[in-house]
């Protein structure tokens, strides 16, 4: 079913889009993405194709990706934060046909794009290159009616931080809206008349997957292009915004406004702000509640396995430390070491029974894809324990992902950037606790005998080989690092002291 035609014919003048002073109604939007759609077509990108979209948010971001699910393509949103090594990766890995990429971004594109396979380069802003198609000019060519359509939703594939050193890609072929559908009622997120705040980046995929989701239902999207957060107070006011999903560090920011600024903006048309990707503390969820009303919901989730938990907010003060019980349609399990069910308030790695809302793969790796799976059952890797009612706990992390502001960072990738260092003899980075964003990267390091290293050059070196965000924050220097008898580090015992006297390890 094409949605998007379907709102077109039912409320043409009804916002689709918004940002800042510009918008497009549904009927605009509709015929938007079939111009689009027909261009991209004459130019080759059909079904199952992959396409990366490397812009911030903005209407031609959501046109673009809307007209690849037209044709039945794959979009593959780009973190705006990468190098040039880690984004010529993602070119390369992915196998794009083609790229829209964003005004900002254009230096970057220019100093990879040589070295390329891509056919087809996109330009969404107001900047022109020789080497480049233009957005506006597409459209202008395109047609108003819909193209053919796909034998199914085109999908998306969504870069995640490798645990060997290299981003894999979460790849969904297709998208179908009744798999989201029980997820979507439970976090009161499947009302039609909604209006969406997209209030974090749309190459994140919780930001970008509930922007999807509420222009599914027929909702309306108020797209920030940046986040402030005051001005999301002001968004939600001006345009009487009713649903959102915010990263706990975007909260945050939000409550920790001073009261006169928070007092200055009515708030009280939000029915549901949704919250993932990292710890929230409580503080914070208290603060929220206190200011938006009792609408805060939380899940756990994943950009592999999709939402899995629903902490509705009646419950989020009753449970303190929760992310809640399984949503609809899903089925969980805690298993110790040796497979067998862990008792309630015991903790062992957390299980996804195999459902319509995982991933289908990481794109060509299927050793990566084979470790996520136990049979039916499937993992991300973290530790977690349910009480006697079923609500889930998460405490610690099985394999060594750091989460900082709700961004997802492997050690691997780091450690690997620094063993390039000629004073690094070995390297081990975790998180540790950081009260603005959960967790920071701390990298323990062993100089090689006779060099000589600072803490400044350490992360200066880091920046220029991976993106700023994955940098350590501090470093410490080990005349030698703990080992078990096969010679293999134990990052553990580095670690623990950070975290001696907390009840939770992330």
């Amino acid at each position: 079913m094409d949605l998007v035609a379907t709102y077109a014919a039912k409320h043409p003048h009804r916002p689709a889009l918004i940002e800042g002073e510009r918008s497009l109604t549904w009927e605009q939007f509709f015929r938007a993405r079939n111009r689009l759609a027909h261009s991209l077509g004459a130019l080759g990108v059909g079904a199952g194709q992959h396409a990366i979209i490397y812009a911030h948010n903005a209407l031609e971001n959501l046109i673009a990706g809307s007209a690849l699910r037209a044709l039945g393509a794959v979009g593959v949103p780009m973190s705006h934060r990468l190098t040039a090594e880690e984004a010529a990766y993602i070119l390369d890995n992915s196998d794009a046909t083609a790229v829209f990429v964003g005004d900002a971004f254009l230096p970057m594109a220019e100093r990879v794009r040589d070295g390329a396979r891509v056919k087809h380069w996109i330009t969404l802003g107001a900047e022109r290159r020789p080497w480049a198609a233009a957005f506006d000019e597409l459209l202008a060519r395109g047609r108003d009616a819909p193209p053919p359509a796909p034998a199914a939703l085109g999908g998306s594939m969504i870069y995640t931080a490798g645990t060997t050193g290299k981003p894999k890609g979460a790849l969904r072929r297709v998208i179908d809206p009744r798999s989201v559908l029980p997820r979507l009622v439970a976090l009161d997120c499947a009302d039609a008349d909604q209006v969406h705040l997209v209030a974090g980046p749309l190459y994140h995929s919780a930001p970008g997957g509930f922007a999807l989701y509420a222009q599914m239902v027929g909702g309306t999207l108020v797209v920030m292009r940046k986040f402030d957060p005051e001005d999301a107070l002001r968004q939600i006011e001006r345009h009487r915004c009713t649903t959102t999903f915010m990263a706990p560090t975007l909260l945050k920011r939000i409550v920790d406004l001073p009261a006169e600024v928070r007092a200055r903006y009515d708030v009280s048309s939000m029915r549901s702000l949704v919250i993932a990707a990292a710890p929230c503390p409580m503080r914070v969820k208290e603060q929220a509640l206190a200011l938006f009303g009792p609408v805060l919901y939380e899940f756990y989730g994943s950009t592999e396995l999709g939402v899995n938990t629903v902490l509705r907010p009646e419950d989020v003060l009753r449970k303190p430390g929760s992310c809640g019980r399984a949503a609809p349609g899903v089925e969980l399990t805690v298993l110790d070491d040796e497979g067998a069910p862990a008792s309630p308030g015991t903790p062992g790695e957390l299980f996804v029974r195999r459902y319509d809302g995982v991933f289908d793969e990481y794109y060509r790796n299927p050793a990566a894809t084979a470790q996520t799976s136990r049979g039916e059952w499937m993992s991300v890797g973290d530790v977690a324990w349910m009480d006697d009612e079923g609500f889930v706990y998460i405490c610690d992390r099985k394999r060594d992902m750091i989460i900082s502001g709700g961004v997802n960072i492997y050690p691997a990738e780091i450690e690997d950037a620094l063993h390039r260092h000629p004073a690094v003899e070995d390297a081990a980075v975790f998180g540790v606790p950081d009260p603005e964003w959960g967790e920071r990267v701390h990298a323990a390091i062993q100089l090689r005998a006779d060099h000589h290293a600072t803490e400044a050059e350490l992360m200066e070196f880091c920046r220029a080989h991976i993106a700023d965000y994955k940098t350590p924050r501090e470093v410490s220097f080990h005349a030698d690092f703990p080992r078990d008898t096969a010679g293999k580090l134990v990052k553990r015992l580095l670690r623990e002291p950070y975290w001696a006297g907390r009840t939770t390890r992330v």
